[in-house]
């Protein structure tokens, strides 16, 4: 019945496993959990308040395929006035999620064949909305460069049916946070070489001290007039139920994606796009820059907890967005031992759960979310600690980290 492409398809393994820890957690299980990939903070009530006003004014009809224009505005407005980007309201498109938009650029951008040069590690759904596009993912390792494509691996990488390069600045599941100068280096050959980049920057506006976030679209007429710039609202306003997202590109590439969104989902939610307006417009600056610091105190914890937690290593440590990602390789010795070993292991025994790295192209490598309270931070820290010394025996491995990512 199925066809070949959902027969090779998997369910997401972050949604999977993070619904049964909540699962387990629900049913009774002793559990701190930091495979989520959401903040725990509440949709500030600037968004709550405008999802009622709408509610309570009757707009809750369909909207123009691409988004009311208000919100629109808004987000081009953002874009130009925080990041630098010179986008305006016709080129912004809303879309169900930033998932949905990157899934259907995808299908815009590539030919049945096309290859997409993926930086690795890289989030789960990547190369799966790659491939359901009928284009091909090109995984290109970065462990032995501090988790950061360079542009001498790119060209490397490169064939004549090389079409897109996809970013994700900042990055899940690494927490790296490029500069603006390696953004340049790359921007300069994608131009060179003819691809459109796709860049994934959700978490642009959760970057921490002694980093600074610099979008693709924001480097100059050349590179903005080939990137797709994909954003949304769940991570910097705590909206992952709301399920906004945009993309912001070039006129004929937003022009298709808005024809193609009308002929699949519409428009999304009337009372989220009136939200995500009251988001943007109506005083959450303050709220924001508290959470900001929140976010700050939770990493410096988390980092400076693993630094203590030897044979754990932070191999990059996080600079935006919310997760931290451990090297956890020392403890897989044994054949057929890897990140998903450890994380059943410790799940198992000292009741914390984390995300292995195995999807993420990273089988050496644990995801620690931070988007939990300091409560939990400090008491998954206490688990881990009395797990390593009561649990595990540890041999030093003796190859790197890069060896395992490919």
């Amino acid at each position: 019945m199925l066809s070949s492409r959902a027969r090779s398809l998997p369910a997401s393994s972050t949604a999977a496993l993070d619904a049964d820890i909540k699962a387990r957690i629900a049913a009774g299980a002793d559990i701190i959990n930091l495979t989520g990939g959401e903040l725990d903070f509440p949709t500030p009530a600037q968004a709550a308040d405008g999802a009622r006003r709408a509610i309570t004014e009757g707009r809750t009809r369909y909207t123009p395929v691409a988004g009311i224009g208000p919100l629109r505005e808004a987000i081009a407005r953002r874009l130009t006035e925080h990041w630098g980007c010179p986008y305006d309201a016709s080129q912004i498109v809303t879309t169900n999620g930033a998932k949905q938009a990157l899934a259907q650029v995808f299908t815009l951008l590539c030919e049945p064949g096309d290859e997409v040069i993926l930086p690795a590690p890289y989030w789960v759904s990547f190369p799966h909305m790659i491939r359901l596009a009928g284009a091909v993912p090109v995984t290109v390792p970065t462990a032995a460069t501090g988790f950061k494509l360079t542009p001498e691996a790119l060209v490397a990488h490169l064939t004549p049916r090389s079409r897109v390069l996809l970013l994700n600045n900042p990055s899940n599941p690494t927490g790296v946070v490029y500069e603006r100068s390696e953004l340049l280096a790359l921007a300069r050959a994608a131009v060179e070489h003819g691809l459109t980049v796709v860049t994934d920057e959700i978490y642009g506006d959760l970057v921490h001290e002694g980093a600074s976030f610099t979008a693709v679209a924001s480097l100059g007429p050349d590179i903005a007039g080939r990137t797709v710039t994909v954003g949304g609202f769940s991570k910097t306003y705590a909206m992952t139920g709301w399920r906004i997202g945009f993309a912001a590109a070039p006129s004929p590439v937003a022009a298709a994606l808005t024809a193609v969104q009308g002929h699949t989902s519409s428009a999304p939610s009337s009372i989220s796009q009136y939200a995500a307006l009251a988001a943007l417009t109506d005083g959450t600056e303050a709220e924001l820059e508290r959470r900001a610091a929140e976010l700050s105190t939770r990493r410096t914890l988390l980092r400076e907890g693993i630094r203590a937690l030897p044979p754990l290593r932070l191999t990059a440590p996080p600079q935006g967005g919310f997760f931290a990602f451990v090297d956890v390789g020392a403890l897989c010795t044994r054949p057929g031992e890897d990140a998903g070993t450890f994380a059943r292991d410790l799940l198992e025994h000292a009741g914390v759960a984390v995300m292995p790295g195995n999807d993420f192209a990273a089988p050496d490598h644990v995801r620690l979310s931070y988007g939990v309270g300091t409560d939990d931070i400090v008491r998954a820290l206490d688990r881990i600690g009395s797990y390593l010394k009561t649990t595990v025996k540890t041999t030093p491995r003796t190859t790197g980290t890069g060896a395992h990512h490919g």
